[in-house]
C-alpha cells in the first residue's frame, strides 16, 4: 500500500479509532436480521455492526449525499434536467474474505438511511460465461478470472444503471448447479445506490478498451486479509459447504460430498492453490491500490483496521 519511501495515499485507522465516528448512530439491525446476512465461516455480530459498520454506512451515505448535491448543482449549470443518477458502490476481495455478507449488510444499513431508502445490490457471478461458453474458450479451470466474464455485458449493465435507465436487466447465477440460470433476470429499478460485488471489479480496462467498471464507481471497497488466512477460511467453508449444500444431489459439487474430511480439505488445497491463489495474486490483489477504502480483516475475520484513501 505503500512506495519505496514509505508514503501512501491512504490513512489508516486501528479499529478504535474508526468505531468512535459514529457513537451515537443506532443499530437498525436485531441479532437475528444479523444472523441472516452472515455467511459461512463470518463471525459477524452486533459489535461488529456497530464498530465497523455503522461508521462506515453513515460515511458512505454523506458520500452519496454529496455527490447528489454536486449532480443538482451540475444540472442546474447546464439548465438540463436528466434523471437522477445513482450512487455506485463497488467491493472486491478474494474468494472466502467475506466481501458477500460485507455487500449485503451495507444494502441494508444503507436502506436505514432516509435519503437512500433504495438500494440495489448486483453480483459479478451472473456475469460469468454460461459453462458451455467457458468450456468452448478452455476457461472452466479459470472460472472467477477476468477472462471469465462477459465483461461488454457488465460494463453496459452498470452503464444503463448509472445513467438512470428506470429498469436494467442483470443475469442470475447458481452456486447450486455452478451456472447461470437460463432466463433468469435480476431487475434493477433506477435505484438511490446500487452496490456492485465481485472479485475483480476494480480492474483497470480491459484490453482494447478505456473504460473499467470501476470508472463508474462513486467508491470503491477492497476487502483485505493476509493470504494464509483467507485460505484457511477458504478450506473450512469447502468443508460446511461439503456437509450442507454439496450434499444436495443437484449440486455441481455433490462428487465431493462423500470424501472423508482429510480428503476434503487435501481438494479444498488444491483448488485454492489450482485456481484461487493464482486468481489472487495475478489479477485480485493487484487492485486494491485502486481502492477508495480498504477494510483489513484480522485471523479471526474481524475488521482490524480502515483505510480510507486520503481527500
Amino acid at each position: 500500500m505503500s512506495d519505496a519511501q514509505g508514503s501512501t495515499p491512504f490513512l489508516e485507522m486501528p479499529r478504535q479509532d474508526w468505531s468512535s465516528l459514529a457513537p451515537h448512530t443506532p443499530n437498525p439491525l436485531s441479532e437475528a436480521e444479523i444472523d441472516q446476512l452472515r455467511g459461512l465461516g463470518d463471525t459477524l455480530d452486533v459489535t461488529e455492526v456497530a464498530e465497523v459498520y455503522l461508521p462506515l454506512s453513515r460515511l458512505l451515505n454523506l458520500y452519496a449525499a454529496s455527490a447528489r448535491e454536486l449532480g443538482r448543482a451540475t444540472t442546474r449549470f447546464l439548465r438540463q434536467e436528466p434523471p437522477p443518477t445513482p450512487f455506485v458502490i463497488g467491493i472486491a476481495g478474494s474468494v472466502a474474505v467475506g466481501k458477500s455478507t460485507i455487500a449485503r449488510l451495507l444494502r441494508e444499513l444503507l436502506a436505514r438511511w432516509e435519503d437512500t431508502p433504495r438500494v440495489e445490490l448486483v453480483t459479478t457471478d451472473g456475469f460469468l460465461w454460461p459453462n458451455v461458453e467457458l468450456e468452448r474458450r478452455g476457461l472452466m479451470e479459470r472460472k472467477g478470472f477476468p477472462e471469465s466474464y462477459d465483461r461488454r455485458a457488465l460494463l453496459r449493465f452498470v452503464s444503463q444503471v448509472k445513467s438512470g435507465a428506470p429498469e436494467v436487466g442483470a443475469p442470475v447465477y447458481s452456486h447450486l448447479s455452478y451456472d447461470i440460470l437460463p432466463g433468469a433476470v435480476n431487475v434493477v429499478h433506477r435505484p438511490d445506490v446500487l452496490i456492485v460485488e465481485g472479485l475483480n471489479v476494480l480492474q483497470p480496462p480491459a484490453p482494447g478498451r478505456s473504460l473499467a467498471l470501476s470508472d463508474l464507481f462513486d467508491v470503491g471497497i477492497y476487502v483485505d486479509a493476509r493470504t494464509a488466512d483467507i485460505e484457511e477460511w477458504y478450506v473450512q467453508r469447502f468443508l460446511r459447504l461439503q456437509r450442507g449444500a454439496f450434499a444436495d444431489p443437484g449440486s455441481y459439487f455433490h462428487r465431493y460430498a462423500d470424501l472423508s474430511e482429510a480428503d476434503a480439505i487435501a481438494r479444498a488445497r488444491r483448488i485454492w492453490h489450482g485456481i484461487n491463489l493464482p486468481n489472487l495474486e495475478e489479477n485480485i490483489l493487484p487492485t486494491r491500490p485502486r481502492a477508495s477504502l480498504v477494510l483489513r480483516k484480522d485471523a479471526d475475520h474481524t475488521v482490524s483496521s480502515v483505510l480510507l484513501r486520503k481527500p
